[in-house]
């Protein structure tokens, strides 16, 4: 006699993604986000929700009355709740259906539902800011890890330089080893991980989230007070009594005291002192140095490549010179002789202070990681039956959008461009698919009655409760991070 029951066959289909992996019992797909199991498909990373440590029982917030903060932490919109990310979530591409979860609970007497799906990004990318004096390239320079271009410089900015790395002419615009290899690298920057990176005519960089970089083999510590001229703007006071003139090295603008506007207010008399570089404004120069990771970031080893001769009929014997860099990590002394050469000397204690206090004023150096994507229409179609409907909500402020649990920046203009920190996520959040592009959680939160009104999946709509199963991943913000590091952030622990 047969078995009555059906057979289920031995390979299965799967259809998160345009692969369309064919994947045996107990095996993975390519993505290694899902598997056969027993001929069912099945997500392997669980879904994560986000629980706050700390629980206020639903009580109101008081007033500070500085005798008793009443523990409050600043939290302004009661994030004590669960908050069902979409990390875990799974995807279902094309958007013809409704997102994997769409789950409603009550807040303050409000129905809300939140709207989870993990996105297929094609477009998408990083924004890389790395915070360093050091050249690292010049701007428009290819930026390349296993020798295939992944991005390219940006624009500097204060005190950082910026890097944008991934979008879809790396992805899918050439070769596949260039799409494979941009791929891994978004992935492992957006996970958190090291990845090392070589700039053309530049330095070789390992980048990672929240980490110092290590710029050519060596780790940086600290990011510029400011150039040349803030910082003389800053510290001229501290160096008066002390000293009668400071050079602070730059790349983009370097310092002079006794020309610039701070040591005219403070009767610094003009000392004779000359230096290269293309004058701007009075004390300040453009230019004096070729870009390098040496004083300042400019190619400087020795400060005094950097003076032409003195003024004879300005600079006197005996004259206090200090030159200094832009996070006091590098300085000097001197003192000119009968023929107003410069000559080494003992830093005075008296200076020994003020450079200890350009260091100070330095914050430590780190690599920030911003997850770049756009939410297209086939994952707006996960959301309502009229995607146009999703992205007018969201511009009018009726659709929170978040990315993993994390606040995302939405750009003005057109569709759905969102911008989040990877520091702001918990572990593992992204994953994807060998086409290649990058999977990345994305939420979506309003009230029931916007949702119902933007032509919303409302039959999928399912309760808190029948989401907290015992197989999610749960995990907590502890508070803000103590790493200096990463003041900004929260550590994330696994409940």
């Amino acid at each position: 006699m047969s078995d009555p029951s059906p057979q289920k066959p031995e390979k299965i289909r799967c259809d998160a993604c345009p692969v369309l992996c064919y994947i045996a019992d107990g095996r993975s797909g390519a993505c290694d986000r899902y598997a056969n199991h027993g001929g069912e498909l099945v997500r392997l990373d669980p879904l994560t929700v986000i629980e706050t440590a700390k629980d206020r029982g639903g009580k109101a917030v008081p007033f500070l009355t500085g005798e008793d903060d009443s523990g409050w932490d600043g939290d302004l919109v009661l994030s004590n709740r669960p908050f069902v990310t979409a990390i875990g979530a799974g995807t279902t591409y094309p958007d013809y259906k409704p997102a994997p979860f769409i789950v409603s609970q009550q807040i303050d007497d409000v129905d809300m539902v939140t709207v989870v799906t993990e996105g297929i990004f094609s477009y998408c990318g990083v924004k890389v800011k790395i915070d360093t004096d050091r050249f690292l390239g010049h701007e428009r320079a290819v930026v390349r890890v296993d020798g295939e271009p992944v991005g390219h410089v940006m624009t500097s900015e204060y005190g950082s330089k910026m890097l944008s790395l991934g979008g879809v002419e790396h992805l899918t615009g050439g070769t596949k080893k260039e799409g494979r290899v941009t791929c891994d690298t978004l992935l492992k920057l957006c996970n958190r991980e090291p990845v090392e990176v070589v700039i053309d005519d530049g330095a070789t960089v390992v980048i990672e989230a929240g980490k110092p970089p290590v710029v050519d083999g060596v780790p940086e510590r600290l990011m510029r007070v400011g150039c040349g001229s803030a910082t003389i703007g800053m510290f001229a006071s501290q160096w008066v009594r002390h000293v009668d003139e400071v050079i602070v090295v730059d790349d983009h603008i370097t310092g002079v005291l006794s020309e610039h506007q701070a040591g005219k207010l403070l009767d610094v008399p003009p000392t004779g002192i000359r230096i290269k570089g293309r004058k701007s404004t009075p004390g300040r120069y453009f230019q004096v140095a070729e870009p390098g990771t040496g004083w300042g970031g400019t190619d400087v080893e020795d400060p005094l490549s950097i003076l032409r001769e003195a003024d004879p009929k300005v600079a006197w014997p005996g004259l206090r010179l200090l030159m200094v860099s832009t996070t006091g990590e590098q300085y000097a002394y001197f003192e000119l002789d009968e023929a107003l050469t410069p000559v080494a000397a003992p830093l005075p204690p008296a200076l020994t202070g003020s450079v200890e206090r350009i260091a100070e004023n330095c914050e430590p150096s780190i690599c920030s990681v911003l997850f770049m994507g756009g939410a297209g229409g086939s994952l707006r179609a996960g959301v309502t039956e009229n995607p146009v409907n999703l992205t007018n909500s969201v511009k009018a402020s009726l659709t929170y959008v978040s990315c993993g649990g994390a606040c995302a920046y939405v750009w003005p203009g057109g569709g759905i461009t969102l911008m989040a920190d990877v520091m702001d996520m918990p572990s593992n959040a992204f994953g994807y698919v060998p086409t290649p592009a990058l999977v990345a959680p994305v939420e979506f939160t309003m009230r029931l009655s916007d949702y119902i009104a933007l032509g919303g999946h409302a039959a999928h709509v399912q309760p808190l409760e029948d989401v907290l199963t015992p197989d999610i991943r749960r995990v907590a913000r502890t508070g803000p991070d103590t790493d200096p590091n990463a003041p900004h952030h929260y550590r994330w622990r696994q409940a």
